[in-house]
């Protein structure tokens, strides 16, 4: 089973692509963070986005796609970025006919931490430690991402998704 988690944000969208093992085990495929500056077009910023989540679709053919649930933020101008941005993520993800979930930030600190209050420094850890890196991903914006595909296969909603959606499909990772 292979998950893209995409943690998105106009001006750095986390990527990461995570494997899991009938056994449980869990490993890290590639993660990124896709950035574009701040002060460009909108249109041309989301372009970016979205060439690169279709690169990603089309070189680690993911079973399903995990995306931040955009949530209420103070900063207007965060929040609209980061949903246009999670709009590419979901369109990208369903014109490919892929399983798609959306996942709120505390839902992913829970399922990665137990905790759904944690800091970002705890769930960076944890992600380390999960998957057996050398060092935390950074920015925290691609541990966001790989904490997100993590989130989705302990979740089950995934496997139950690829399950129902494409047995008969042969291979698992």
């Amino acid at each position: 089973m292979r998950v893209l988690g995409v943690d998105p944000g106009l001006t750095r969208c986390g990527l990461g692509v995570i494997d899991s093992t009938p056994a449980g085990g869990l490993r890290l495929v590639a993660v990124d963070v896709v950035c574009t500056p701040g002060g460009g077009p909108v249109g041309e910023r989301l372009l970016t986005v979205e060439a690169a989540l279709e690169a990603w679709l089309t070189d680690h053919q993911p079973d399903a796609v995990a995306v931040e649930r955009v949530f209420s933020q103070h900063n207007v101008r965060t929040v609209m970025g980061t949903a246009q941005a999670s709009g590419i993520a979901v369109l990208a993800a369903t014109r490919r006919g892929l399983p798609l979930s959306t996942y709120t930030p505390t839902e992913v600190k829970a399922a990665v931490t137990g905790n759904g209050r944690a800091p970002k420094s705890q769930v960076a850890g944890m992600v380390t430690r999960l998957l057996q890196l050398q060092s935390r991903p950074t920015p925290p914006d691609a541990s966001d991402a790989l904490a997100l595909a993590i989130c989705d296969v302990w979740r089950g909603s995934a496997r139950n998704r690829l399950s129902a959606a494409a047995s008969g499909r042969g291979g698992s990772r």
